[in-house]
Order: C-alpha cells, then structure tokens, then sequence
C-alpha cells in the first residue's frame, strides 16, 4: 500500500495530465455519440425495418475488438485524438440510439392517438411529452455508454492520445503493480464519478440535460483551443514499449533541443512496431528509433531471402530497401546489437545441460515457452526456430513484460528477450547461444521521413553524434537503471550525453 502511494506522490503530475487526458477524450467521445445517435434514434422511430438494421450494424460495430480498430484507423487518421475518439464513438452509438429507440416505443399509444387527435405535428408530440416520456431510458444508455467509453478509452495510450492508460501500459512494461493500480482504479473511479452524473440529469426536465450537454460540449472544445497554436520548428519523437526506446528517443531529444532551435515533443511508451511505422508514414509523428533487423524482417514488403547476418550489410540493406519502398531515410546506427534471445533460468539450464538453441530439443516436449505475439509471428522468431532448429515449443503467446513474470512463477520455462534488456540480470536468466544464426543483427538508428529531413536538415549531423555510441554494455546498465531503479529516462539519457561530452 505504501509503494503505491509513495508511486502516486512521485507521479502526480502525470497523473493530473493523465487524468485530464482521460477526461476529455471521454466526454468528446460521449458528446458526439450523443448527437448522432438520438436524432438517428427520433428519426428511425417509425421505421421497424430501418431499426432493426440499425442496431443490427451497430451492435456488430462492438463485438470489434478496439485495438483491432485502432491498428486499423492509424494508416487513415494517424495517432493522438481522433482515432481514439472515432473507436470510441463506435462503441457507444449503440446502446445509446438502442435506448432511444426503447424509450419512445414504450411511450403509450393512446397518448400519441389523443396527440393526433388534437391536431399535433410529430415536432410538437417530440417537443411537448415523447422527449420527456422518453428520457429516463435514454439517458440509462447514455449512463451505459459513458461507463463503457472510460473503460476503453484506457486503450487511446496506445497511439499517443494518453489518458489512465499510460499508466496501465508502463505498469505491465515494467512490471510495476503500483502503476498498473493507479491507472486501473483511477479508471475506475472516474466511471463511477461519470455513471452518477448521468443518474443525477436522468430525471431532469430535456431544456436542463440539454443546457448541462451545451456546457460540457463548450467545456471540451475550449479544452482543444490551446493546440491550434503554431509550432514553428517543432518535431514529434515516439518509441516503442520499453525503457529502452524512452531512452533512445530521450537521447535524440536532448540532442536536438541542446544544439538546434527545435522543440522536441516525445511519445514515450507508443505501442508496437506497427503502430508507429503507420503513424510515421502517415506523419503523425517525425522520428522514431528502429533497428536494422526489424526493417529487413518486418517492414519490407518484399523482405531478403537470404541476407548475410553481418551488422554492415543487414544496416545499408535495411536503409537501402526502405528508402525505395516508403521515401524513409534511416540515419547510421549506434554501436549496440539489441537483437532476439531466446532465455531460460540459470538453474534449469544448468539441470537440463542447455547452452545453445539447439540444446532445446532435449526439453522440447516437457518446457512451455513465453513468447510475445510479435516474435512468434516472425521469420526471424518463432517460425524460424520450427523452420531452423527444428523446434515446436509449447507456445503461450503474452505481453512482453508478462514473459518474465511468467518464467519466473515457473509457468514457462523458455522467453523470447532482448539482448540488452536489464530483465536479464533481474531475473537471473541465462541467454542461449544462437549457434545456427536465425537472429539478424539488429542496431538502432533514427528512422524519419525523406521530408522531415528536408524540413530540418539539421537534424542528421546532430543525430549522427550517436553514431557507433552506446555499446551493449552501457545500453544495458541504462535499461537496468530505468527498468529497475526507476530513474526517469532522460535523467539517465542526459548522464549519458554529459559523460560523453555531447550536450552542454
């Protein structure tokens, strides 16, 4: 209890931020759920047929898993706000107009009769008692979707919108509980706080509820005011999950703000190598650090059947290849390898005599392998090592971080790691040799667009200042200094550039 309060006390700022983030995205997403789905709802009232269809459409639109949605929305929209709030209106048009429609179907037919009777227009009958009639039901759906919206919008962290989420996603990243519950039950509370609300208009007259949705529509827009402001020279960097690529895009921006007069905005934590190549080429964000293997493997439409794994090669293939293919320009690397492993206790390889890859077909039928999605989908992960070594591991498919918890509650036995990744030391994990070299080199480099560059030309000298910097060493100790001692990553990418001699 004391370590999430001492967590809670440390990051309050980013909890404030966090929590406004979270706020605003959810409120927009609920206003404008709110202005397509009653008026849809007034309009379809009558009309069995087109109702049916309507929720039909709309309820199939929720069974989409929102992270498929989100990956999906990143080549047409980019990241940050609007593909978020976009999956989220999705998800709450439905029970929204499903609620409208209920509410103005129980109201009595006799009273609409008597209404005609009386020589009313559908305008009149709408404005003098069905709206009324019908708002404790709809505003039950609206409560519903409000609930629903804050719950998933947790999910908006992932393409740099923010919000509780970020929390969430570096809690599991670096295995921090603490982080994970703040995120998590501020989420929650934050629910709650909403679904009150939104009981407290229920029984209100529809003039109050639609004054209180004109306040809080003209509460979100002013909210977004303050972005329209201009930013002469300013560059956004983002990095994938890990304390690695907070560190490298943290590197890149002390650099640049320190020798040139550009403002560096940074996107830690952002998500996996696919969002963040979308939202590259869709130039939602300007630079982000990727490696030489991961380009040739993954990124390249049409990746090389048979490269050299010699770190020189693998690089100018990889710069080469994504120049053609996406007008990228993919700067000269560190001197670091981070590439895959393949990682198992100190004690069970030495119980089991394994020292190399290959030593796995002894514990091949007994051992259950960690793996995250990404590598056991890859030629140069999982699929190489049934194609190469010949192994087919009893593969539990999870979340980077959750591999290394997993190994050591003993429900795996093997993990997929990093080569730097400070885990290593934490848990005491010995890395087997690649001894059929599936694993390409894979060295870190900035990777940006042909019109950044052109833009910002001074960008690539200052860049190349880390050019064969950083040894596996080093790269290491600043992980495990992130990862585990929770120093802030540009406190230690700035003592890194310091020691170096790099920044003034």
């Amino acid at each position: 209890m004391m370590n999430i309060i001492d967590t809670f006390i440390e990051r309050q700022g980013d909890w404030v931020t966090a929590l406004f983030e979270h706020l605003r995205i959810s409120l927009l997403a609920l206003l404008i759920a709110i202005v397509i789905a009653v008026p849809l709802g007034l309009i379809l009232s009558n009309k069995k047929r087109l109702t049916e269809w309507s929720l039909q459409i709309t309820g199939i639109f929720q069974t989409i898993p929102s992270l498929a949605l989100l990956a999906l929305f990143i080549p047409f929209m980019g990241i940050g706000t609007l593909p978020a709030v976009v999956a989220l209106v999705i998800y709450a048009v439905f029970p929204i107009l499903q609620a409208t429609l209920t509410g103005l179907g129980e109201i009595d037919p006799y009273l609409e009769e008597a209404a005609t009777a009386f020589g009313m227009t559908k305008w009149e009958k709408l404005k003098k008692f069905e709206l009324a009639l019908a708002m404790p039901i709809l505003m039950s759906g609206v409560r519903t979707a409000a609930i629903m919206i804050i719950g998933t919008a947790t999910l908006a962290a992932l393409v740099g919108a923010g919000g509780l989420g970020s929390f969430i996603l570096l809690g599991i990243d670096r295995n921090d509980s603490a982080l994970i519950l703040i995120g998590a039950v501020s989420s929650a509370l934050l629910a709650v706080i909403f679904g009150y609300a939104v009981k407290l208009l229920q029984d209100k007259k529809p003039k109050t509820i639609l004054t209180a949705l004109l306040v809080a529509l003209l509460a979100v827009g002013s909210s977004y005011l303050p972005t329209f402001k201009a930013q002469p020279k300013q560059v956004v960097i983002a990095g994938k999950l890990g304390a690695e690529p907070e560190v490298l895009i943290n590197l890149y921006k002390l650099l640049i703000e320190d020798q040139t007069d550009i403002s560096v905005e940074v996107k830690p934590n952002f998500g996996k190598t696919s969002f963040l190549y979308e939202a590259l080429k869709s130039g939602s964000i300007d630079i982000y650090p990727e490696f030489s293997g991961t380009i040739t493997t993954t990124l390249l439409k049409n990746p090389p059947a048979n490269l050299s794994n010699d770190p020189e090669k693998v690089y100018s293939y990889a710069r080469d290849a994504i120049s053609a293919q996406d007008d990228l320009v993919y700067l000269k690397p560190t001197a670091f390898q981070d590439t895959y492993a393949l990682a198992v206790k100190e004690d069970y390889a030495k119980e089991n005599g394994l020292e190399t890859i290959s030593d796995l077909i002894k514990v091949e039928s007994s051992a259950a392998a960690g793996f995250s999605l990404e590598f056991n989908d890859r030629e140069d992960g999982n699929i190489g090592l049934q194609k190469r070594y010949g192994l087919n591991l009893n593969v539990k498919t999870m979340e980077p971080a959750l591999r290394y918890e997993a190994i050591k509650n003993n429900d795996v036995q093997i993990v997929d790691a990093y080569s730097t990744d400070s885990k290593l030391l934490t848990y005491k994990l010995k890395v087997l040799e690649d001894d059929k070299q599936l694993f390409p080199p894979y060295q870190a480099a900035p990777l940006l667009s042909q019109k950044t560059l052109e833009k910002y030309p001074e960008l690539e000298p200052v860049l190349n200042k880390l050019v064969d910097k950083i040894s596996a060493e080093e790269m290491t100790q600043m992980n495990y200094a992130v990862d585990v001692e929770g120093k802030s990553a540009e406190d230690v990418a700035r003592q890194y550039l310091e020691k170096e001699g790099l920044v003034k």
